[in-house]
Formats: C-alpha cells, sequence, structure tokens
C-alpha cells in the first residue's frame, strides 16, 4: 500500500502550482504501465534497509515507463547530523553523469554541421595536433619514456573513451600532478576548462588514439571542443540548448545560493562499515556554492535533481523529444546508444556508444535487462539506466565517496526489472 501512497503524493506534486510544477512527468499507477507495486515496494525498502544499516545516508529513486512516473522516492536523510529528511528535490552532485548532458551537447552540434565525429580534436583545440604517449624506459628505475602519437585524436576517440587519455593515474602520474592536472574533479580551479585541457596536450598520454578504451579527461576535452564550436561557454551551451527547453530547473555546474540548503551532503563509508560525513571541499562536500565558478567540467561538474535528470534520459528514451522539445532527432540517439568500440570496452561483455556503456548480448552482461539498455554512473555512486525495449527510465541519486563495499548498484537493476509483470499499455492511467 505504500507504494499507492507513494503514487498519491507524486500526483499531488505534479498538480500543486508552483515554480517547480513545469518540471514535472505525468504520472501513471505503476499497475497501468505494467508494474507491480507490491514489487516495486521492494525497491524502497531495501534501500530504507541501507538507510537503517548506516551504509548510505539517504536517496531518491525514479522509475519510469512509458514516459509515466510511477516513483519518485525519497528515502532516509540527505544531512544525517542535521537530521533533515531527504527531499524529491533534493540536489546532488552528479559526477560523471555530468558526461551524459556533454555526449548530448556535442551531438547537437553534429546535426547543425558545426562538429563531426570524424573531426580531429586539433581543429578545435590545436594543442592536440601533435601529442605523445608514455611508454616503459628501459631503465632500472623504471622512469617512463614517450613517443609521438601515431595519429591525432578524434572527437569520436573522446566521446569513446578511446583516446588514450585517463584522470592522470596512468604511467606518468608524477607529471600530471606537477601540472595540476590530476583526478576528475574541477570544482576548486580558477582556470577555465579551454586552456586547461590545453595544456593537458602536452602530457604523456596512457595509450595510442583508437587502441584501448581508457577511462579520464576525455569528455572534459569534448567540453572544450563545444566552447569553440559553439561559440559559448559550456554553461551557456547547456542553459540555452538543453536545460531550458528540457525545464530542467535546478541543473548547474554552480548552485545558486539561495538553493545551497537543498545540497545533499555527501558522506563516505569507513573501515567500520558505516558511514561517516566527508570531508569539506575538494571530492568531498565540494565547492558547488562557494568556488571559483570558473571551470566548467563536462565530465564530472554538474548539480541535479532526480526530476531533472529523469527528463533527460526521458527526453533520450523519446527519440530526442520531450514535451514538444525536440533536442536531437531519433537517428542521432540511435547513433549515441550503438556500440562504437568492438569488443575494447570490458572485454567486450558490454559495448560502448557515445557516452554510455551499452548491453549489447544478454547473457555476456549477466544482468537483468534488454539487449539495447544503456546506461552510466557516478563516483557519488547514484545510477541510472535506460531500456528502450522496456520503455524504462530509472535512477538513484546518492552522496556516497567513496563506497568501499556497498554493494547496492547491482541490486538496483534487479529490484527495478523485478517489478515489471505486464507490457506497457499504449494508453497508461
Amino acid at each position: 500500500m505504500r507504494f499507492r501512497y507513494c503514487f498519491i503524493l507524486i500526483l499531488l506534486f505534479a498538480l500543486t502550482p508552483s515554480a517547480l510544477a513545469p518540471q514535472t512527468l505525468a504520472t501513471a499507477t505503476p499497475e497501468s504501465v505494467g508494474l507491480a507495486s507490491s514489487r516495486l515496494q521492494r525497491l524502497q525498502e531495501v534501500f530504507k534497509d541501507y538507510v537503517d544499516r548506516e551504509q548510505l545516508a539517504g536517496a531518491v529513486v525514479a522509475v519510469v515507463r512509458g514516459g509515466r512516473l510511477v516513483c519518485m522516492e525519497p528515502i532516509g536523510r540527505m544531512d544525517v547530523e542535521k537530521n533533515i529528511p531527504m527531499r524529491k528535490d533534493t540536489i546532488f552532485r552528479l559526477a560523471s553523469m555530468s558526461k551524459a548532458v556533454t555526449s548530448v551537447a556535442a551531438v547537437i552540434l553534429m546535426e547543425e554541421g558545426k562538429l563531426r565525429l570524424a573531426d580531429p580534436v586539433s581543429r578545435f583545440l590545436p594543442a592536440y595536433r601533435r601529442t605523445n604517449v608514455a611508454v616503459p624506459a628501459a631503465t632500472s628505475g623504471g622512469r617512463i619514456g614517450v613517443m609521438p602519437a601515431k595519429r591525432e585524436i578524434t572527437v569520436r576517440d573522446l566521446m569513446t573513451h578511446t583516446a588514450g587519455i585517463s584522470y592522470g593515474d596512468g604511467p606518468a602520474a608524477d607529471q600530471y600532478k606537477a601540472a595540476g592536472i590530476q583526478g576528475w574533479y574541477f570544482g576548486d580551479k580558477s582556470e577555465p576548462i579551454v586552456p586547461l585541457m590545453e595544456r593537458l596536450a602536452g602530457l604523456p598520454f596512457d595509450a595510442q588514439p583508437g587502441e584501448r578504451y581508457v577511462y579520464g579527461y576525455n569528455t572534459d576535452i569534448l567540453g572544450a571542443v563545444i566552447e569553440k564550436a559553439s561559440g559559448m561557454s559550456l554553461d551557456q551551451f547547456f542553459r540555452t540548448r538543453i536545460f531550458d527547453p528540457l525545464k530542467m530547473v535546478d541543473t548547474y555546474f554552480y548552485l545558486p545560493g539561495e538553493k545551497r540548503d537543498r545540497l545533499a551532503t555527501v558522506y563516505s563509508m569507513t573501515q567500520n562499515g558505516r558511514i561517516a560525513r566527508a570531508a569539506e571541499g575538494g571530492m568531498g562536500q565540494g565547492d558547488y556554492v562557494d568556488g571559483p565558478r570558473i571551470c566548467f567540467s563536462g565530465g564530472a561538474g554538474l548539480v541535479s535533481t532526480a526530476m531533472d535528470y529523469a527528463r533527460l534520459l526521458q527526453m533520450l528514451l523519446n527519440g530526442g523529444e520531450l514535451d514538444g522539445a525536440r533536442i536531437l532527432s531519433p537517428k542521432s540517439v540511435e547513433m549515441m546508444t550503438a556500440n562504437q568500440v568492438g569488443s575494447l570496452y570490458s572485454n567486450g561483455d558490454f559495448g560502448f556508444g557515445l557516452g554510455f556503456e551499452i548491453v549489447t548480448d544478454l547473457g555476456r552482461s549477466g544482468r537483468p535487462g534488454s539487449v539495447g539498455q544503456y546506461s552510466w554512473g557516478s563516483a557519488y555512486y547514484s545510477r541510472y539506466f535506460v531500456d528502450p525495449q522496456e520503455k524504462l527510465v530509472a535512477l538513484f541519486l546518492t552522496q556516497l565517496i567513496p563506497a568501499g563495499s556497498v554493494d547496492l548498484n547491482d541490486r538496483f537493476r534487479y529490484l527495478v526489472y523485478q517489478a515489471i509483470v505486464g507490457p506497457v499499455p499504449t494508453s497508461p492511467r
């Protein structure tokens, strides 16, 4: 019964006149879209158990099927020490879930003829015309050498993480540290993204372009390319071309001061198996309100709400459109969510598209779902997936870094899929 109350609260929230009303999705009962309320309730119960065992402070869980929101459930607390309950409109740091937005922005420019997958990055950032790759040096001291890249890095390399660029934790880690470019967190940087990524080009990369999947600064470089190709800051481009049309009213690089009370507290898993408040600044509480507000990280810089992010994902599931706002064409979304890397990613157990992990073989994936499902997650332990066959969007947002041995991500998929008991009707109620 509790999930029926959840649905009623969602409906009241959607119908209440307020400044937030434009950002809601149409609602429905779980049964009307082929889900069982009693089974969906398991999702809430498991998240609550993690909260009760102090392995999670709280989360917001969202499930959408057939374009209808059937669950938007706040669980636990957004601040444990202050005993502040989690809210539906709590704002979370997205970290790498920012990458989906940057991929959408790049494809918008492709549709306008301003960018191509085959374009060399040097067309927009000349420093990438000649790059180097780190190689082990034949010395007993273990120092590295460098060799020239065999070819230029392309936009496609960036979007598929096959440019050979890590987060500075590879063989040349000492050089990255000395350059002040290491790790994914940019919120405290006082240098704009374009010159920062141009400086990155002078460091040796981990692998030859196109030869390996290496997760790293690729999407941040892509953000710099978008700035150059569009003539706009990444912040401005996202706002005018994605967030405003999709009514994503709570998604930012740096949060307005008046919304700081809705920003969730970050927690870390400790050695005793329970969470503790993370440190201030950096990858802990971050600089998303009081930081320099200069460096726009397309790879990991955004904050958002579950509703805003659900709207972004629903737009993709709809083939690039939501509530009359056409962001991309269906063929562009099809391209983004197709495997672009052969067997380079995850030993071929999954594919990788233009910013997403792709299920290409259900048996090899070892997960519930469907072929064509695409997904990604966050360093703060949040996770989303989209299943076009089941017309399904599911996500949860939380703030846990590091997560230690918490295994909720894998359980989340099972909990969502076991709630499906029938097809999506053509006209859900």
